[in-house]
């Protein structure tokens, strides 16, 4: 098997009213409810550019400094960043967050690989991240098309 993207991601909630709070009221997030549904969903956000597998202890260290999550916060099954287009937004964003009562789990910081991000994690465990990653805003110029020696060029 290959996976070429990511097709969907989801998050568990305990509570809708609190994902929408937080995902559609405070991130802004396109989410609707379809009638009679019992869920928040989207067609609207483009896809994902990054799909990883972090080990709790690395997840505890870039939160917390240290490699034990703390035995007070429930233990995160899922991360999602949302991307914001430039740099300077993410502090914004942390701004906007904890003005609207959450709290973050660190302030807004460059990471040695050049992501900007302010975490934080939401009442069922997961980690939210604003961020900003130089790599996945740089637009990729189109590939010159090499021609065979045996292809004639068309003429003019």
């Amino acid at each position: 098997m290959r996976p070429r993207f990511i097709g969907a991601i989801g998050l568990i909630v305990s509570r809708l009213e609190d994902g929408r709070e937080l995902y559609v009221r405070t991130l802004g997030l396109p989410l609707r409810q379809a009638p009679g549904a019992k869920f928040l969903f989207s067609t609207k956000l483009g896809g994902g550019r990054y799909f990883g597998v972090w080990p709790l202890a690395e997840a505890a260290r870039a939160c917390f400094g240290t490699a034990r999550w703390p035995a007070d916060r429930p233990v995160p099954q899922v991360f999602i960043e949302f991307e914001v287009g430039e740099r300077h937004e993410v502090a914004a964003a942390a701004r906007e967050l904890e003005r609207e009562g959450y709290r973050l789990l660190h302030a807004p910081r460059t990471d040695s690989w050049g992501q900007t991000v302010a975490r934080l994690q939401s009442k069922d465990g997961v980690i939210v991240g604003v961020s900003f990653v130089p790599w996945m805003h740089r637009t990729r110029r189109p590939r010159a098309v090499r021609r065979s020696k045996r292809t004639p060029r068309p003429k003019v």
